[in-house]
């Protein structure tokens, strides 16, 4: 195939002579109208229709159209650099953003910082649901998702900048509580992928590595009367098994069947059996050991907060470590590993490939695993902290003059039964050294990570106390844990001093526990630095 892509026209719209229905990618975002709301769906590079982003920016730097889109999207999607939705981050063809994770797409960031657009970020499990809630014509997705952080009205209500005036999101009394209100809109077009599309036009998602939120999305916009474009890999010449269409044939509007180079399984890899097959079917790719380095002394001593039998989720970055160190130690039996994007089960990959697993037991779809998650279904998470303050607040959104947003943070972190957050004591430069047990830090960060106030709160310490919620913050050379005035210091690594090494690098002075040493196999012999 080269590397013009075709579309075919589904069945819902165009009847059964599919071969007259052929047209070029171009053609098919040429649907998308000036001043539209549009679509995106996907997980860092799982399941996002890259041939159709790109098809896009195209159109746009050739024509000067489509100009001011909303695009409304879930999940991050993007590699950090060109791909995914940075595709989209151009002056002129976007006038206002809603998005769950920003950090991925830095160009969209440094748009929303500099006013270029409206810009709005509300947990990703909360726009999986209002997708839903848009599909069946409700007033909207009514949760306790977001109080009492930055998405809250009280606190700024998601907006990124003073360009972005309109409330999104209110504060409304059901049944003598306080719920936030998510307000719905139409959405004009989506953007979603799929494996294969049969005769039918019904999607399969058998080589995906996440099902996402494709079937939300495809209602929402065929009920907000708009078009639903999906990028494909192949076309099936007979109908599929009726269980296997995750979306059928009546929402789809085109289907674009894109290059191998526009369709990689996730941004990090082409393809990985592993992602979805159960085990003992398809090709393992095994990770190297950790380094032994303050990540790894931060994910051991997290592993060991796990209780047996725990349904678990760990987040993007330095909590991704504590798969790896169970799968090491043969520990992944002992619990479930989850993926908001959907896995349950197995190994959950990181970098590029995060939102996949190899090897789980389910797929479900990512509403619904937020359905699951916010509920309370979460025995334990571990997550990121950028910042913590002296109130036990944890802020992961705005970082150093960068906007990288919540994603499924704040989903996770205000519903999990026990949490624990991530994070060495500085950055900026920090190395440290471990061996016999003990702790050395040969050059010390430039910054200082525990703060006196955070600068944006993505975590709220006072509902997680009013939620009985069990939280410890872990370093690599000490233990937090929050408590009713804020946080408690509850152990520190073997070799540090605590008024050089800990408490000199704090804003605050926390509470002073009884005092234990953390458990000596966490450090073993390295040297390694932190950037």
């Amino acid at each position: 195939m080269t590397s013009t892509l075709w579309v075919w026209l589904g069945l819902s719209t165009m009847g059964n002579n599919i071969q007259d229905r052929l047209c070029t990618a171009d053609e098919a975002v040429a649907l998308v109208a000036d001043g539209g709301t549009l679509a995106s769906c996907g997980f860092v590079g799982a399941a996002h229709p890259e041939a159709l982003s790109a098809a896009l920016e195209r159109r746009f730097l050739n024509t000067g159209h489509p100009r001011d889109l909303t695009l409304v999207y879930a999940a991050g999607q993007g590699d950090g650099k060109s791909r995914g939705l940075n595709h989209l981050a151009h002056t002129g063809l976007l006038r206002r953003v809603i998005g769950g994770h920003w950090g991925l797409c830095p160009a969209l960031g440094r748009m929303a910082l500099a006013g270029a657009i409206e810009a709005y970020n509300f947990p990703q499990g909360v726009i999986c649901q209002l997708f839903r809630d848009i599909a069946a014509g409700r007033p909207g997705c009514i949760t306790h998702v977001g109080m009492g952080t930055f998405i809250d009205p009280e606190l700024g209500g998601g907006r990124l900048n003073s360009r972005t005036v309109e409330p999104l999101v209110e504060r409304v009394q059901l049944g003598g509580h306080t719920w936030l209100w998510y307000k719905p809109f139409p959405i004009d077009v989506a953007f979603i992928r799929a494996s294969a599309a049969d005769p039918h036009g019904g999607l399969l998602m058998d080589d995906e590595a996440i099902v996402g939120e494709v079937l939300q999305v495809a209602q929402a916009v065929r009920n907000s009367g708009g078009t639903v474009i999906a990028q494909v890999a192949r076309l099936l010449d007979a109908p599929a098994p009726p269980m296997h269409v995750r979306v059928p044939g009546i929402l789809v509007d085109r289907v674009v069947v894109a290059d191998r180079d526009d369709h990689w399984q996730t941004f990090g890899e082409t393809f990985n059996s592993a992602y979805c097959l159960p085990k003992g079917e398809g090709l393992d790719h095994p990770l190297p050991p950790m380094p032994a380095d303050a990540r790894r002394i931060i994910a051991t001593r997290a592993l060991d907060e796990i209780p047996d039998g725990a349904v678990v989720n760990l987040g993007i970055g330095m909590p991704e470590g504590i798969a790896r160190i169970a799968a090491e130690r043969g520990h992944l039996h002992r619990f479930t590993l989850t993926v908001e994007s959907g896995p349950i089960g197995g190994q959950p990959a990181g970098g590029l490939s995060f939102g996949a697993a190899s090897h789980p037991n389910a797929i479900i779809d990512q509403p619904s695993q937020f359905d699951f998650y916010d509920g309370g279904g979460l025995d334990f998470a571990a997550l990121g902290a950028g910042e913590v303050d002296s109130q036990g607040n944890v802020n992961v959104s705005s970082l150093g003059g960068r906007f990288v947003g919540v994603g499924g943070f704040v989903n996770i972190a205000q519903n999990a039964r026990r949490l624990v957050f991530c994070g060495t004591l500085t950055t900026g430069g920090l190395e440290v050294a471990s061996g016999a047990g003990k702790l050395e830090i040969v050059r010390e960060g430039a910054t200082r990570k525990f703060v006196r106030q955070v600068a944006q709160v993505s975590f709220s310490s006072a509902t997680a106390r009013a939620r009985g919620q069990t939280v410890h913050y872990i370093t690599e050379r000490a233990v937090f844990r929050l408590v009713d005035d804020g946080l408690e210091l509850i152990e520190v690594a073997p070799g540090i001093d605590l008024d050089r090494d800990v408490l000199r690098h704090l804003e605050f002075r926390p509470r002073i526990g009884d005092i234990r040493p953390m458990p000596k196999d966490c450090f073993l012999t390295s040297v390694a630095a932190i950037p």
